[in-house]
């Protein structure tokens, strides 16, 4: 059938079809299925290394696992201690050929497929001896083909996975596969020189933006590794109802970011807010009340007084940054966000052309830790199903602890993970345009520094204790 054009080979498949041999013909084209054998009557573990086959310098860990973890799971720990995302596709084969026997995963058979479901079969009903081995293949655009090989059977079985060894950091997901691996690996390893920016990145910022935080080719730790694993495995982090749905509709299609993040939320010590601390944090509310008094008269269309402005420029640190006269509300972005975000709060609210604290505002605007805790009950803010996404997505991010400069890149994914673009095109990604990351930004410094950069350990800790169930 070599010589034969695609037409001609359908127009064969067709006339056999017609012919009542579709049944012959389709035992010729299915795959087999894997063989599995019987579960042992003594547990016992594995040490094994895990190879990402083509890469150069080897990527690899060296694993110690037990006996009975079933695939489904040993997909999570490969995921874990390769550095993957889990925003991809995954497959188990019992050979080398892409067309070996494989496992089914739940998502094949929501889509119709049968075959031996990965989650019913464990580890050592297919590796039994030193040598054997199992394939992996992820993200089948870039195509990961990992391979996992036994270096030896332990007597018991490890009782906590470990990483003991291993080299390379992963390739960054969506990559362009081992080429274009290979060219970010070399630039990194170059100094991130701005002459030569590997496509499709357009300067060194848009590639250091996409790249994964602190990303070298050669960074590796097998602790990091262990720690990361664990995490990965323990029992879903009990949160709110509705970003508990957010995160089961990820996992339903393969994506467990919000997983993830919300472990390294978890596993954060809890960090106590005080009254200092929520001062601190709510410096900005805190003087825009004060500002206010028992209410201010708004301009004509509807913005501040520009006195008021040029006071709350002052005293909220705005003018040490500011480039320009900070005097009108509607021209100084960080004061209309503050406004804004107060009333989204219940802490102002307009009538008659004035601008008035709430009852609650009056009677927590000294008790900056009654007010911190009525921030916490209201967040996340807005109405709308964006609102909402993107509300959880940034609480989620930023109670992960990761510095601030890689909040908005964290959240715009997880909401391109949720379904989000512009026009519905899915080449355009939707800007973070979020009332709740507006707050998070505020508690953070915005109108003292603009932008928040690093860590926030008070404003994590806040998001940490809205996330709670």
């Amino acid at each position: 059938m070599a010589a034969l054009t695609p037409h001609q080979k359908q127009a064969m498949v067709d006339a056999i079809r017609a012919d009542g041999a579709t049944a012959w013909l389709d035992d010729m084209l299915r795959t087999p299925e894997p063989v599995v054998g019987a579960a042992p009557d003594r547990l016992r573990g594995f040490r094994v290394r895990l190879d990402l086959i083509g890469a150069t310098p080897p990527v690899w860990r060296r694993l110690e696992l037990p006996g009975d973890l079933t695939l489904d799971r040993v997909h999570v720990v490969i995921q874990a201690a390769m550095g993957w995302l889990d925003g991809h596709l995954h497959r188990f084969r019992t050979g080398s050929d892409p067309r070996s026997p494989h496992f089914v995963t739940a998502f094949d058979v929501e889509e119709g497929d049968d075959g031996v479901l990965e989650s019913t079969v464990r580890l050592d009903q297919l590796l039994t001896g030193t040598g054997d081995r199992l394939w992996y293949e992820y993200d089948f655009g870039d195509g990961w083909d990992h391979m996992l090989a036994v270096e030896a059977v332990l007597d018991e079985p490890p009782t906590a996975i470990r990483c003991t060894a291993g080299r390379m950091a992963c390739p960054p997901e969506d990559c362009g596969g081992m080429w274009g691996y290979a060219e970010l690996a070399a630039w990194v390893r170059g100094g991130c020189d701005p002459s030569s920016v590997p496509p499709p990145f357009a300067d060194v910022e848009h590639a250091r933006g996409w790249l994964p935080l602190d990303w070298h080719p050669d960074r590796f730790d097998p602790a990091d590794t262990t720690a990361a694993v664990a995490a990965a495995l323990a029992a879903p982090v009990p949160v709110a109802e509705e970003l508990a749905a957010l995160r089961a509709h990820l996992e339903r299609h393969g994506n467990r970011a919000l997983t993830q993040l919300l472990a390294l939320s978890a596993a954060h010590p809890v960090v106590e807010v005080g009254e200092a601390d929520a001062a601190a944090l709510l410096e900005p509310y805190l003087v825009l009340l004060d500002l206010i008094g028992d209410g201010v008269r708004l301009t004509s269309a509807g913005y501040l007084p520009p006195t008021l402005v040029e006071h709350l420029a002052d005293r909220t640190g705005l003018t040490r940054w500011w480039i320009g006269t900070a005097n009108r509300e509607d021209l100084t972005w960080p004061l209309a966000q503050l406004r804004t975000s107060a009333r989204a709060l219940g802490l102002l609210r307009v009538r008659h052309g004035r601008l008035t604290p709430t009852t609650l505002a009056r009677r927590h605007r000294d008790r900056p830790l009654a007010l911190w805790q009525h921030l916490v009950s209201r967040l996340p803010v807005g109405r709308t199903d964006f609102d909402r996404h993107a509300g959880w997505s940034a609480l989620t991010v930023v109670a992960s602890g990761l510095p601030a400069e890689h909040w908005h890149t964290e959240i715009r994914a997880l909401l391109i993970a949720l379904g989000w673009r512009v026009d519905a095109r899915p080449s355009l990604a939707p800007a973070v345009t979020s009332p709740t990351l507006d707050v998070l930004e505020l508690l953070a410094g915005t109108t003292r520094h603009g932008r928040p950069t690093g860590p926030h350990p008070a404003v994590a800790a806040t998001a940490r204790t809205v996330l709670g169930p």
